[in-house]
């Protein structure tokens, strides 16, 4: 008797010409790195397009849209991400496999905690040794508590010559590493960084900057500020910066400080998306996306970071505004990505 299901026929990526076993509902990523190919990639839920490849022959199953982080130009070339793409027959890519970052785990110490917002707090780091990074890039933070338990943050400020980093960790019903550090006492707690990870860096340009922030995703933000006035940039910037409510507005006393010693035009701009409170806030509300379009200019480079949701609907915003796409950079805050 013939069975009615229809047994899936293995499929085989060839990754620069190595053959690759792709398991049933598996990624082209996972079936790489499983078979022990240095395949780049950071992220792995396709917010920073470290694994992008082009595909030269074959079908995959794009599990999210790769519109929003590839270029035009790039998918008309046939790129695709590596960890949001299942194979659907027989597949062919080509990858810069030079372009794996060479990301260094360093040991250190918890030397700060401070509550920033009633669910979002910074944790400073001591390490042994200084790691250096890129402004907006995050890095995999493990903390001995949990073994091996491991979530992603961005890093909150620039290199420090001490060798200190920061992370903005928002508590995550559930998440173990986000709890931890949001309800308990780790001053002294051994920690363990490992990176730098990620694609999201400020670009070398003479363009005006648009600086878009939702929730935690304001870390990254201010790495990239605190950068770029060190360095003597004078680009015009605006950072819209979204939050619930009024006590979920932190960092203003650093944005001020860095507008008022910036050396062009700063306009900062935050809005509050829950319903009115009683303390009488009298600026922006609705969504950020509400508000971009009158502080946006066409020839401008964005950035942003911050919920998936928030940074989908302002991309769409941008790019109707005449914003080129290669000039919109995002870094898409999920709990996969390791706010948890």
């Amino acid at each position: 008797m013939f069975s009615i299901f229809k047994r899936r026929a293995p499929v085989t990526a060839h990754v620069n010409g190595t053959p690759v076993p792709v398991g049933s509902g598996e990624t082209l990523l996972q079936a790489a790195l499983r078979s022990g190919i240095d395949f780049p990639h950071s992220c792995r839920v396709g917010g920073c397009a470290s694994c992008k490849c082009r595909l030269t022959s074959g079908r995959v199953r794009e599990l999210t849209p790769s519109g929003y982080v590839l270029s035009e130009d790039e998918l008309d070339q046939g790129y695709i991400l590596a960890c949001q793409s299942v194979p659907s027959s027989d597949i062919a890519v080509e990858v810069d496999l030079s372009a794996a970052p060479a990301r260094r785990r360093v040991p250190g110490r918890v030397i700060g905690q401070q509550r920033l917002t009633h669910d979002i707090t910074a944790l400073r780091i001591q390490l042994s040794e200084s790691l250096h990074y890129k402004a907006g890039q995050f890095a995999n933070l493990r903390l001995a508590p949990l073994g091996d338990h491991a979530r992603s943050y961005s890093f909150a400020t620039d290199v420090q010559p001490d060798g200190q980093v920061q992370f903005f960790v928002r508590k995550v019903p559930g998440g173990a590493l986000s709890m931890l550090v949001n309800e308990a006492s780790l001053v002294g707690t051994e920690a363990t960084v490992e990176g730098p990870l990620g694609e999201f860096w400020l670009r070398p340009a003479d363009a005006p900057l648009l600086f878009i922030a939702g929730g935690s995703g304001l870390a990254p933000i201010l790495a990239m500020l605190g950068q770029a006035a060190r360095s003597g940039c004078g680009r015009p910037v605006t950072l819209l910066f979204g939050a619930r409510g009024e006590r979920d507005l932190y960092g203003l006393e650093a944005i001020q400080d860095i507008a008022r010693h910036w050396p062009a035009q700063f306009s900062f701009l935050p809005v509050l998306s829950g319903p009115p409170d009683a303390d009488g806030w009298q600026g922006a509300r609705g969504m950020v996306g509400d508000h971009l379009a009158r502080h946006v200019a066409g020839d401008a480079h964005a950035y942003l970071c911050g919920p998936p949701v928030m940074v989908d609907a302002c991309t769409a915003t941008l790019t109707h505004c005449g914003v080129a796409r290669e000039h919109i950079f995002a870094d898409r805050f999920t709990t996969i990505r390791g706010q948890q």
